[in-house]
């Protein structure tokens, strides 16, 4: 049996409206394992809790809520030895989607009993923080989405809300630097990935790899494909965008933007991220 004391980190204001508690002791007492829950409350509680259950000797510090939650949790396991499970919780449930994570919580729970194989999975660095899937500038589907269409439509209300946000899309030119190599590109928005899912069926591109130990920008440059970002399954994965990769990568905007990071607010470009290549390890 691969892990015996696991500690979750459960986000209860996450996306899904699903009993948590019943299903996990279904799954870890009749397994013997000494499982312990921490809910989070505020931003930063992830994080804090995180290194809680690692000081209390956590084998495996599992997390339930959305991207937001998991990058928290995250933080608080790089370079150390103690594993990341992710039960998906959350609306889009990107990572769980990238590393091929059960999106059921039943058996997503069992893996982290019965697997003994961790894999190795890049961060991104970005001023005091790391983050696991991207960072994005521009406008955001997720500020128009409302509560009531995610917890009608789940992923699909990101797709449907950013083309009402279509209509105030402004060209923009984006300077991006990558490895020391200045570009200026003309765009409506720009990311940086460290993993190409978006949630759901969605990817950005599908070579995009967190495991790689290399950043994707991609400037969006084609309006009418903007919403592809957000679901680039209905477009085939065919992006219209300027793509480069790079360890270190920069990018500068005027009149500054807003930085999300895994959908968290974190400030105003300038950009600045590098890649960690292997910082975590997470139960697969």
């Amino acid at each position: 049996m691969a892990y015996q004391r696991i500690h979750l980190i459960i986000n209860p204001a996450a996306g899904k409206d699903e009993p948590i508690l019943n299903p996990l002791n279904d799954i870890f007492t009749p397994r013997g394992v000494d499982w312990q829950v921490h809910l989070t409350r505020k931003a930063g509680d992830g994080t804090r809790l995180a290194r809680q259950a690692v000081e209390a000797g956590a084998e495996v510090v599992a997390c339930y809520g959305g991207d937001g939650t998991l990058m928290e949790v995250a933080n608080a396991l790089v370079g150390g030895q103690v594993p990341l499970g992710i039960l998906p919780g959350g609306t889009g449930n990107a990572m769980a989607f990238e590393l091929g994570i059960p999106r059921n919580l039943r058996e997503a729970a069992a893996l982290l009993c019965q697997s003994e194989t961790t894999r190795a999975v890049d961060l991104a660095h970005c001023g005091h923080r790391y983050f696991l899937l991207r960072a994005y500038t521009g406008p955001r589907a997720e500020d128009v989405a409302s509560r009531e269409e995610k917890d009608r439509l789940g992923f699909l209300a990101y797709p449907l809300a950013a083309m009402r946000v279509l209509a105030n899309l402004e060209l923009v030119t984006y300077r991006v630097e990558v490895d020391g190599t200045v570009y200026e590109d003309e765009g409506y928005s720009c990311f940086v990935f460290n993993a190409g899912s978006l949630g759901g069926i969605a990817r950005a591109l599908p070579d995009i790899s967190p495991s790689d130990g290399l950043l994707d920008v991609l400037i969006v440059n084609d309006q009418a494909t903007h919403p592809g970002v957000l679901a680039s399954f209905l477009l085939e994965n065919k992006l219209h965008a300027h793509r480069r990769q790079g360890r270190h990568i920069t990018v500068t905007v005027d009149p500054p933007q807003t930085v999300w990071l895994d959908g968290e607010a974190s400030g105003e470009t300038p950009l600045d991220v590098q890649v960690v290549p292997g910082a975590i390890r997470v139960v697969v």
